[in-house]
């Protein structure tokens, strides 16, 4: 997974999808509430960025690297928005480092800089909001 872009380009369009799904998470959030699945948010937020045409992939592989191998080691980003931003979905009592930690490695990995970690298990959205630069 090779970054296509670079430079300031890569970081305005980075925001502007960042807007996008922060947007589309509100939204999400407003009609459900706290107290779903990881998953249920996760499908409600690619319907709400597919309706305004932003441009993702869901459940994308990322393989490993380790010396010179591309391994499958399971490991899939819940999404990555026009090629320039990971989020991770997630449904739980509070965000803790290891979650921090787990989208820093898939910044890592996938070669990108900016993700958002979405907690919509949170009375109001912007408490389960953690933005994570490499």
């Amino acid at each position: 997974m090779e970054e296509r872009c670079s430079g300031e380009s890569t970081d305005l369009r980075a925001e502007r999808a960042a807007k996008a799904v922060l947007d589309a998470a509100f939204r999400v959030h407003s009609e459900l509430g706290p107290g779903l699945l990881e998953s249920v948010y996760e499908s409600c937020l690619a319907w709400e960025l597919e309706s305004v045409a932003v441009p993702f992939e869901r459940q994308l592989v990322l393989p490993v690297r380790y010396r010179n191998l591309d391994l499958d080691a399971g490991l899939r980003l819940d999404l990555l928005i026009d090629d320039c931003l990971i989020v991770e979905v997630k449904a739980v009592d509070s965000l803790s480092e290891v979650h921090r930690a787990q989208l820093l490695t898939y910044l890592k990995l996938a070669r990108k800089r900016l993700g958002l970690l979405l907690n919509f298990n949170v009375t109001h959205l912007r408490q389960g909001i953690r933005r994570v630069v490499l």
